[in-house]
């Protein structure tokens, strides 16, 4: 489609689709009208494509000590890049760099996150190609909230302080790199029933506040490009 605005959508198991249990695991995926990617793609219409990186457990930039496949700042600019061109990109990650195995600070994660904007604010080019670096989008996720399942408690153990903490650290990281930012919280809150995830509710919620911000930017982008 001419003209189709194109937005690459980065993420863990909220942006994957991830359905909350009781027992924590093994789970499914929501369908994708049902995750705020595809809740986003209806309230926004026609002439979008929108492009989903989730991935469950990913960080932003922390290895995690059992999957070398979950640092985000690793596999975003390849993503980045086999997506070009692009005029957005949303980040919407944070949660699993609260564990306490990665003993990071709500600042350690804003840093974290800034590692990423960084590679968005820098991926002009590509391989071998002209395009422009897209505009980018920082998410803050809602905080955590009681969690039923004891593994997931050793998981997230004094991690809710730390959830309730990333939105303000993050809008001060976007400020400085003049990047646009929302925080989930001032939409949502975590419904599901593990205390991690979203129900499909809070997912269509959350969709339907980011498009609102898309066209936000989107529009900006093409007044300031006239």
């Amino acid at each position: 489609m001419a003209n189709e605005k194109s937005i690459l959508c980065f993420g863990d198991s909220l942006t994957w689709g991830w359905i909350p249990v009781v027992e924590g695991a093994p789970t499914m995926r929501y369908p994708y009208e049902q995750r705020w990617t595809g809740a986003m793609a209806a309230e926004l219409g026609e002439g979008y494509r929108i492009i989903e990186e989730g991935l469950s457990a990913r960080t932003t930039s922390a290895d995690d000590p059992n999957d070398p496949r979950l640092n985000g700042s690793q596999y975003l600019p390849s993503a980045l890049a086999s997506h070009l061109p692009l005029d957005l990109a949303i980040i919407l990650l944070g949660t699993n760099d609260t564990k306490p195995f990665f003993n990071r600070t709500p600042y350690d994660i804003a840093y974290g996150m800034s590692k990423l904007v960084g590679q968005v604010l820098t991926c002009g080019g590509g391989i071998g190609t002209p395009y422009p670096a897209p505009k980018c989008l920082v998410v803050a996720p809602p905080p955590l909230t009681p969690m039923p399942h004891p593994y997931f408690q050793g998981m997230f153990g004094g991690a809710h302080e730390k959830s309730a903490a990333l939105a303000e650290q993050y809008r001060n990281m976007a400020d400085f790199m003049k990047v646009d930012f929302l925080s989930a919280a001032d939409h949502i809150t975590t419904d599901g029933c593990d205390g991690i995830h979203f129900t499909a509710q809070n997912n269509i919620d959350l969709g339907k506040a980011i498009a609102g911000k898309v066209r936000e930017i989107l529009d900006r982008q093409q007044a300031e490009a006239a």
